[in-house]
């Protein structure tokens, strides 16, 4: 399995001096059996006079940065090594009850689970609800993960990947109706449908890593958003409805979530006229060097510039 590097730089940019309020990062990947932290390093120019970590309703490793000074630049980079071993979605095991759709969560999960499970976007036209039903067979129990993965693919294939750098969520419907959105879009999209058919989803942001030199995924070049459903027997599995995978090979995960708006990978406010502000640029790039082979780095393709002042996701 390959020990994978991410490098994540911002840069806020200013006209003139400005002074900084706090700021709040979640760059720090979440440890678990599939990824393990070896190394990280957070680096801000101007020194921040206090820095200090905490863990958010979610588990989230959230770094909280306060200021003293003035400054024309605001610089945060994060590099984080890891050991990434994703799980074949092969090797999950559910609990026979829930194998096949429908079944319902056990009493002792439902009160941990309600919020997941509970729809945060309008759907006035049932629009959601119907793109989540086509994939339920029409006779007899549909099998729990050949549903999801179906889902997955689909919103892969009929769905058009264009980037957004505005802040905000798409609704599902309006993703429906557009047949395109971003990677946050197809989240919430995917998480909405999920929720539609009684499935407790969540969403992910985090890194996406990208094998060969040419890239074989979508949404490069900034953090990456996917979705995690809750399987009886095999606990959170993840999607990503912009690539069609499941499980979390190549997925990096930094920040869970019930919804977008509370995993925000950097976000922060500073004082000044809005006329000094020149904007923000963003550089991600997760390389690979495989173990004992020798074959050093693969590049993630090359990152761009985002504007977005609140929310670099893609």
């Amino acid at each position: 399995m390959p020990i994978l590097t991410v490098r994540h730089v911002t840069v806020y940019h200013y006209k003139q001096p400005v002074s900084f309020g706090e700021h709040r990062m979640m760059l720090r990947p979440r440890e678990g059996h599939d990824q393990r932290l070896i190394e990280t390093r957070l680096d801000i120019t101007p020194r921040p006079t206090e820095i200090r970590w905490i863990h958010d309703v979610f588990g989230n490793s959230v770094a909280a940065a306060r200021f003293k000074g003035r400054a024309r630049e605001l610089r945060f980079e994060s590099t984080v090594q890891l050991d990434h071993q994703p799980l074949n979605v092969l090797e999950y095991e559910l609990e026979g009850y829930a194998r096949t759709y429908p079944f319902s969560y056990g009493t002792e999960e439902i009160p941990d689970l309600a919020r997941s499970v509970e729809r945060h976007y309008p759907d006035p036209d049932r629009a959601v609800d119907r793109w989540a039903r086509q994939f339920l067979r029409d006779k007899g129990p549909t099998d729990t993960l050949d549903l999801l993965a179906r889902m997955t693919c689909a919103a892969k294939r009929s769905l058009t990947y264009i980037p957004r750098h505005e802040r905000g969520i798409q609704e599902p419907a309006k993703t429906l109706k557009l047949g395109s959105g971003t990677c946050r879009d197809y989240a919430v999209l995917m998480i909405e449908a999920a929720r539609s058919l009684g499935f407790a989803a969540r969403f992910v942001s985090g890194y996406l890593y990208s094998p060969g030199r040419d890239g074989g995924h979508v949404g490069g070049g900034s953090t990456h958003a996917w979705v995690r459903i809750y399987l009886p027997g095999a606990g959170w599995v993840e999607f990503d409805p912009t690539n069609g995978i499941v499980g979390s090979r190549d997925l990096i995960r930094v920040a869970i979530a019930r919804d977008p708006s509370q995993a925000v990978p950097l976000h922060g406010t500073w004082m000044g006229f809005p006329s000094d502000n020149l904007g923000m640029t963003v550089d991600v790039s997760v390389t690979s060097t495989d173990k004992g082979d020798g074959s050093g780095s693969r590049p993630f393709p090359q990152p761009g510039t985002r504007p977005d002042t609140s929310r670099p996701l893609s």
